[in-house]
């Protein structure tokens, strides 16, 4: 059986939300879970941000992100290479790659695009998790990745708002709608 990873991205933003054309990544968390939907290897780096380098105050509130924490990291066209040199150890078992909604796969194709960047995610299947999720559950309509870990009898751990704590608390819901 193969692994899925799943990835969450923090961005900048303001209070009402930016179009994705005004985001920029400022955290990239990455899970990697095996057949029986456990974490074998993780992915965390901090983004600089270069069009908005200053993060509002509503973003900074948001993501527990603070201004030091991009400040000191390196852009993205310099943190994505590192992302594909580990996800590049994992690509033979990697069968898919799963995000909570379709933000953040828009957000990387537009930034993979805007900085000419390459990825290994381009030749695996995305899942939108949350329509799946949905779907499974025979909701009206998608819920916030709070609302489905408690619909499924768990409580969200770690930070909200927080790439990797995200991305370990979607992959927990993997396992609930796709044969692992």
């Amino acid at each position: 059986m193969g692994h899925w990873l799943v990835i969450d991205l923090e961005a900048t933003t303001e209070e009402g939300g930016w179009p994705v054309t005004d985001m920029e990544i400022i955290e990239i968390g990455a899970s990697l879970v095996n057949a029986e939907g456990r974490e074998v290897d993780h992915f965390q780096r901090f983004v600089r941000p270069l069009r908005r380098p200053h993060l509002t105050s509503f973003c900074k509130q948001l993501t527990h992100i603070s201004q030091t924490n991009v400040d000191t990291a390196a852009p993205l066209s310099a943190v994505w290479p590192l992302f594909e040199r580990w996800l590049a150890a994992h690509q033979p078992r990697l069968v898919g790659w799963a995000s909570w909604g379709d933000y953040d796969r828009k957000q990387l194709e537009q930034d993979w695009q805007q900085h000419q960047l390459a990825s290994l995610l381009g030749q695996v299947p995305h899942l939108n998790l949350k329509q799946r999720f949905a779907k499974a559950r025979q909701l009206q309509k998608p819920v916030s990745l709070s609302t489905a870990l408690q619909l499924a009898g768990l409580t969200f751990q770690g930070q909200q708002h927080r790439a990797l704590e995200d991305a370990r608390n979607t992959a927990r819901l993997l396992p609930l709608v796709l044969p692992l």
